[in-house]
């Protein structure tokens, strides 16, 4: 049997896994926030998941969040200084996530 495959021969979707750079979690890609830096070396938000780059994952917990933005962990992983303005945006995305989640 091929690998990706099941026993009658159809596809097997795979599920999309990343681990949060803070707790080191392992968790699938929609519970977690994306950070990208291209190739101009712009560091952004990455809403969609989709843009091509260097990509680092956040758990949308606010632990995480503030734990990311004290040790400010993304200025090692991209290897520059970044905006606080960034790590706001990140707490401000945590705290839209869990109003949401209230709301359910």
């Amino acid at each position: 049997m091929a690998k990706g495959k099941t026993a009658k021969g159809t596809a097997i979707k795979q599920i999309e896994m990343r681990r949060c750079v803070i707790c080191r979690q392992v968790r699938h890609k929609s519970e977690l926030i994306r950070v990208v830096k291209i190739s101009s070396g712009e560091i952004s938000f990455d809403e969609t998941g989709k843009t091509f780059g260097r990509g680092a994952y956040v758990c949308k917990s606010a632990t995480c969040a503030a734990t990311l933005k004290r040790r400010r962990n993304l200025d090692k992983i991209f290897k520059t200084k970044l905006s606080d303005e960034l790590y706001k945006k990140i707490s401000e995305a945590v705290e839209l996530n869990t109003k949401e989640k209230i709301h359910m």
